[in-house]
């Protein structure tokens, strides 16, 4: 939060819980329409698409292209980790 503020600018307690509560009611919300998907499917696990589906269907597209990036670029730097971990044994 502090980062989107000027350098003087101070953040009141109250302030930081209300906005964590908003985000960890946003979470749930979308982790929900997520499960319901994957019920209806009959899978156990959520993926990260299904997150992105969810935010499409409840009206929040504008945040799915930059997700669906940082999604791409956290699976290669996965497999990469991954990789180089096979590479030592």
């Amino acid at each position: 939060m502090k980062k989107a503020l000027p350098g003087n600018a101070k953040i009141a307690k109250d302030a930081k819980e209300t906005v964590q509560e908003c985000v960890s009611e946003f979470i749930s919300f979308i982790t929900s329409e997520a499960s319901d998907k994957c019920q209806r499917e009959k899978r156990k696990t959520i993926n990260g698409d299904d997150l992105l589906w969810s935010m499409t269907t409840l009206g929040f597209e504008d945040y799915v292209e930059p997700l669906k990036l940082y999604l791409q670029k956290f699976r290669q730097a996965e497999a990469t980790t991954k990789d180089g971990k096979k590479e030592l044994l």
